[in-house]
């Protein structure tokens, strides 16, 4: 299966007690959940195969043998061998290249958990972008990196140092990954992966880098011991993220973000519903079930939530900063549970203990954990109004009857909006759709031609809306945008919502053409979604003499939807 099976070492009857062994363990390893071969198609340099490694959360034991678990860290060694004019990098500390043998040696001298450990290989070059940091990409995105990068990773590594103590893994590297990087980023120390894509939406590479920098003190020193407590480094985490990004953008743009994740938040709640146990912080993790499947929006915001609310209770943020340190200092390149977190914090503000704080009615730290449903209490966003505000005014605008579109036409220029007041907007448009038919002509009129020309994060926003309003009118958009796109974030949620509507055999009709520059395991993703509850349709014609849609056979079809998976059409968010 794809959780392995149990190494089962018997050891020497005449071994001591607490007597130092060691064990050797000879393996192969070729394919496996956590290792992924491309084809030199499915690369942006179209040149070399590439392959990389994604750890997270129990993937690692097919890459090598290892207690695959949080609770247990250790460091690590590994030697590399590689093809000519293959660079090979790996999240260690340390590194050397022998290049008559061709071979790469990494060492990690501090202790991590295994899913930390991580490899890259390809057509990869780089840049200093810092003093501690460089950017690694393949040479025809390595310029765009640097323009978005220089200078700016050691600004937000500086912002944390001052908030949580010293950076302690030495270097702060960047790696690119080819589109079919499953996720968006990953804090592997010493070396964030990150997924090419997400380059050309400023914004988003802003927040989910510093996410990932947040990560160095919050999940890479100090890490959750079990994966029913993902919140302890994913909540601890977006609050450092938050706190780095008022003291570098300030609080208004924070607040912005805040709102646009805290909406999905609560999308994502009316989804499941409020008495869904994986909305508890403390979820518990049956038997079988991959952890990964209990990485949801409640991990990251109400776990933010929740030690936002701490944070308040101590009255001044750079108190909660001061026990953050200690905490850090305490506990690092260790494994923590939640009540190390809570009883560090309580030791650590004795007059919050005496007040019994952990107890307050309706906010009670056990409820904060255990209870089903929203956060318990939400951060106060006023700081954010001179951004937010405007999205409210004109979402207003555009729904309010009857409709006045010159009004709401000419109440804003999008164009001078930052892209999450733009991704706020069109999230609370496609929260609301379908809508009205005169109300999605009127956007179309206004709108259309300006967001083809911004990022992906906003123009897959505006597809869905197309797809979910069944406007054929943009349709040929949707197609474009199919036709460009190797991303799993930016390709699921539209055949999610082409395949929930009538679209399905238009959906069917641009997979067929654009599966071959797809990797396999999203391919196969997409055919999972094709072939739920498939019967034959009418092929559509969106395009001025299209023929009907070509014959094709869906391979590896499933009977049923992966365990309990969250739609990522009804979430929209993108990390």
């Amino acid at each position: 299966t794809d959780y392995g099976s149990a190494l089962t070492l018997s050891l020497p009857a005449a071994l001591q007690p607490h007597q130092p062994f060691q064990v050797i363990v000879r393996y192969t390893t070729a394919d496996g959940p956590a290792i992924w071969w491309l084809d030199p198609e499915l690369t942006y340099g179209n040149a070399k195969p590439f392959v990389f490694t994604q750890g997270h959360s129990v993937c690692n034991r097919s890459f090598f043998p290892c207690f695959d678990t949080p609770a247990v860290k250790c460091t690590y060694s590994a030697t590399v061998k590689a093809p000519a004019g293959m660079q090979v990098l790996m999240s260690a500390t340390q590194s050397t290249y022998l290049e008559d043998e061709g071979v790469y040696q990494f060492y990690m001298e501090y202790p991590v958990p295994a899913y930390l450990v991580a490899l890259v290989a390809g057509d990869l070059i780089h840049a200093d972008i810092g003093p501690r940091s460089r950017v690694w990409a393949e040479p025809c995105l390595l310029p765009t990196a640097i323009s978005k990068l220089s200078g700016m990773v050691e600004r937000w590594l500086t912002a944390a140092e001052s908030l949580y103590g010293p950076y302690i893994w030495g270097r702060y590297d960047i790696v690119f990954l080819p589109p079919s990087f499953p996720i968006v980023a990953m804090e592997n120390p010493c070396l964030t992966f990150i997924i090419s894509s997400i380059l050309e939406s400023d914004e988003f590479l802003i927040i989910d880098v510093i996410h990932e920098v947040a990560h160095s003190w919050f999940g890479n020193a100090v890490t959750n011991a079990t994966w029913e407590e993902m919140w302890l480094s994913e909540g601890l985490a977006t609050y450092a993220q938050r706190r780095i990004t008022t003291e570098t953008y300030g609080a208004a743009f924070t607040c912005l973000e805040t709102a646009f994740r805290l909406d999905a938040l609560h999308r994502q709640m009316k989804l499941l519903g409020e008495d869904n146990p994986v909305s508890k912080l403390q979820v518990k993790l049956e038997p079988g079930v991959n952890p990964s499947n209990l990485m949801n929006l409640f991990t990251y915001e109400k776990g933010y939530c929740f030690v936002y609310y701490l944070s308040q209770l101590c009255g001044d943020p750079r108190h909660f900063d001061s026990f953050l340190r200690a905490y850090i200092e305490k506990y690092k390149f260790t494994s923590v549970v939640a009540q190390d977190l809570l009883d560090s914090f309580l030791n650590f503000f004795p007059e919050l203990k005496e007040q019994c704080v952990e107890s307050k009615a309706g906010l009670e730290f056990e409820r904060w954990l255990n209870a089903t449903g929203p956060p318990l209490a939400e951060p106060d966003l006023s700081q954010g109004s001179s951004l937010t505000r405007p999205v409210e005014t004109l979402f207003k605008l555009w729904t309010t009857e009857p409709l006045d579109s010159a009004a709401a036409a000419s109440s804003v220029d999008l164009t001078k909006w930052r892209t999450f007041q733009t991704v706020l907007f069109l999230d609370r448009l496609l929260d609301g759709s379908p809508l009205p038919h005169e109300v999605i002509k009127k956007l179309s009129e206004c709108y259309s031609s300006q967001l083809d020309s911004m990022n992906a994060e906003i123009r897959i926003r505006w597809l869905q809306i197309v797809v979910r309003n069944d406007y054929y009118p943009d349709l040929y958009k949707v197609r474009r945008f199919l036709e460009n796109q190797m991303s799993r974030m930016y390709t699921i949620p539209l055949y999610e919502d082409l395949c929930t509507g009538t679209l399905k055999s238009f959906a069917l009709e641009v997979f067929y053409q654009t599966q071959k520059q797809l990797h396999p395991n999203l391919r196969k993703t997409i055919q999972q979604i094709l072939s739920q509850g498939l019967n034959p349709l009418p092929a559509i014609d969106t395009t001025a003499g299209t023929t009907d849609t070509p014959a094709m056979v869906l391979e590896d079809k499933v009977s049923e939807a992966t365990n309990g998976a969250i739609s990522l059409r009804d979430v929209n968010v993108s990390a």
